[in-house]
């Protein structure tokens, strides 16, 4: 199986910090059901994302797309911005 013919997750989520270089902290959140109580609660997961020309600010809702590895922490490249 190639490389690229693995699915690559894109997920939506809004920018918490943009205080780096080339580099914003998105905060994408999703809701999961409890095993024994079935009630859904919201489990958030920050992710630290490559933004070439530093487009994106905090506020932002933004589309993430996995990639490669580009450094220690980033796993995931800005694939779009989404409009409000």
């Amino acid at each position: 199986m190639d490389q690229k013919d693995k699915t690559q997750r894109i997920l939506k989520g809004v920018v918490v910090s943009d205080k780096m270089q080339k580099t914003i902290v998105v905060e994408v959140s999703r809701l999961r059901k409890h095993p024994k109580y079935k009630k859904y609660f919201k489990i958030s997961k920050k992710y630290k994302v490559h933004d070439e020309q530093n487009e994106y600010h905090t506020g932002d809702k933004v589309l993430i797309q996995e990639t490669r590895p580009l450094s220690k922490d980033k796993r995931f490249k800005v694939y779009s911005g989404v409009s409000k």
